[in-house]
């Protein structure tokens, strides 16, 4: 009878044979004198390389020509499994493809809008917001309020960024939708206001209560960015900030 071999004799040949190993290498790597030890550079390691999980075609193709020389002559794939699988390889094959080209199309889409919106740098564009700028280029605003009926009298509150009243006057709504409004900025004592952010404020009677009117103001714009696919182009206005070209409203020369 063959005698047989022991488990655990055989892991402790292995684990004193490493340690033997690495004690040779420490030996071989050691000058025997401190000094010149520390003064060694210390070894490269390696690094493994970065393990890609992505499943080319390349990849694909190897698998299957395993599956076929593995597979069991008696019950080989049939034709209609491997019809299929080739079938749903292509199919994500191509929709990453198109994914790829989805994305060039946007950039290429995006870098157009910019360029086209990039032909409103110096022109003001009506923002759907109530907040203006004045300035030593632009010391006035300008807006419009938005009326669901004619109202024979609206009054405009100016505000500054703490909501402190800065001015009052009204307009005529008589004829009701959009109504121009603009204020040479200047406070109630005729006095030019300090550069900042100022808010218009309008108000008026629907069906003989009084209500807030939404207003919109034009802003200037200083730039445009380029912005990405979910946002597109984004002009800068002065003194205000950013805004989709799409959220704006109307665009004037002055």
């Amino acid at each position: 009878m063959a005698p047989q071999s022991n488990p655990i004799s055989s892991q402790t040949s292995q684990a004193t044979q490493s340690n033997v190993a690495a004690a040779t290498n420490t030996e071989q790597t050691s000058t025997g004198n401190p000094f010149l030890d520390g003064l060694r550079l210390p070894e490269e390691s390696a690094v493994p390389e970065a393990n890609n999980q992505e499943l080319t075609q390349e990849d694909f193709f190897s698998l299957l020509s395993q599956q076929l020389s593995m597979q069991d002559p008696f019950k080989p794939v049939e034709n209609d499994q491997m019809i299929q699988q080739m079938a749903s390889f292509s199919t994500v094959d191509g929709i990453t493809k198109l994914n790829e080209e989805i994305v060039n199309l946007n950039a290429l889409t995006s870098s157009s809008q910019a360029l086209q919106a990039s032909g409103l740098v110096g022109q003001k564009v009506l923002i759907p917001s109530d907040t203006g700028h004045i300035s030593a280029e632009d010391p006035s605003m300008k807006g419009i309020i938005s009326t669901p009926e004619s109202i024979e009298s609206i009054t405009v509150r100016i505000e500054d960024e703490k909501g402190q009243l800065i001015d009052t006057f009204t307009v005529n709504g008589s004829e009701g939708g959009n109504i121009d409004v603009s204020w040479d900025g200047l406070d109630k004592n005729g006095q030019p206001v300090a550069e900042g952010n100022y808010s218009f404020k309008a108000s008026g009677k629907v069906d003989g209560k009084s209500e807030e009117l939404p207003v919109s103001t034009y802003a200037h714009v200083s730039s445009v960015s380029l912005g990405n696919a979910a946002t597109g182009a984004i002009l800068n206005l002065r003194g205000v900030g950013g805004i989709k070209i799409g959220d704006v409203l109307a665009v004037s020369e002055t």
